[in-house]
């Protein structure tokens, strides 16, 4: 079905996939930042500021995600810009909270520039190969999984993962593998549908498609966007509510 058959006066029509999903993502990651700053009160001082992280991740795609709903719904078109300026924000923080957890176990700063250097590296050649130099999306997709490469080592086998192994508290330690494992895991979602992108090695898999009107890499990425924040911040609520739970429990 034609982009412009299901878009009607900015309105969101039947059959509009796409569109869909950057509805759901936006309401459901408004309503994610709503809990999490309700919880915060119900957890200790020391969790506090991670929930708050959890909360401004969330809240921050809300706000993006409402815009590229807009930009989806008026022109058809995929909000390229907009996703790569919400992820600008967005990542960082989520390798914050990796930082926040371990910080009572002994985390250096040196931890977060790594995080944080391999981050930035990943989102800028990525936004290169997908709006900038088209052409040569392979090799910034090369470069860009390099950086995704440096925090998966970081959390895996660096200062993080020797950190977490020496930690005594329970609910860090299990909470540090799951979030782990949305970064190794949810994160593959996104290469994937980079992969679909015109010249590059999954785009004979969507070959049909138009992709200066409709995009299954946005589908890809809205999807996985919405698991990963909210996914995320609901382990880090985890973490901070056994932990809290523990504490009180040594003090009775």
């Amino acid at each position: 079905m034609n982009t412009f058959n299901i878009l009607l006066n900015g309105n969101l029509q039947a059959g509009d996939y796409i569109g869909f999903t950057f509805f759901t993502g936006y309401m459901s990651m408004l309503a994610a930042s709503v809990f999490f700053f309700v919880e915060r009160g119900q957890v200790s001082d020391k969790w506090k500021t991670s929930l708050t992280i959890s909360g401004l991740i969330t809240f921050i795609a809300a706000v993006h995600y409402f815009y590229m709903r807009g930009i989806w719904l008026e022109t058809g078109t995929s909000p390229t810009q907009f996703r790569y300026i919400d992820w600008t924000l967005t990542v960082p923080l989520m390798c914050v909270e990796y930082f926040l957890i371990l910080k009572p176990a002994g985390a250096k700063g040196g931890m977060l520039v790594r995080l944080l250097a391999g981050s930035i590296l990943m989102l800028v050649a990525g936004y290169i190969g997908e709006a900038v130099s088209v052409e040569s999306n392979v090799m910034w997709g090369i470069i860009s999984t390099i950086g995704w490469a440096v925090i998966i080592y970081e959390i895996y086998m660096g200062e993080a993962s020797k950190l977490v192994a020496s930690s005594n508290n329970a609910a860090v330690t299990e909470g540090y593998k799951v979030m782990r494992w949305f970064t190794l895991v949810g994160w593959a979602i996104y290469p994937i549908g980079y992969c679909m992108l015109p010249g590059n090695i999954l785009h004979g898999l969507v070959e049909g498609a138009d992709f200066t009107k409709s995009s299954p890499v946005d589908l890809a990425y809205n999807i996985a966007d919405a698991i990963n924040k909210i996914g995320f911040g609901l382990v880090v609520y985890t973490i901070a509510k056994n932990a809290t739970a523990a504490d009180k429990a040594k003090l009775a």
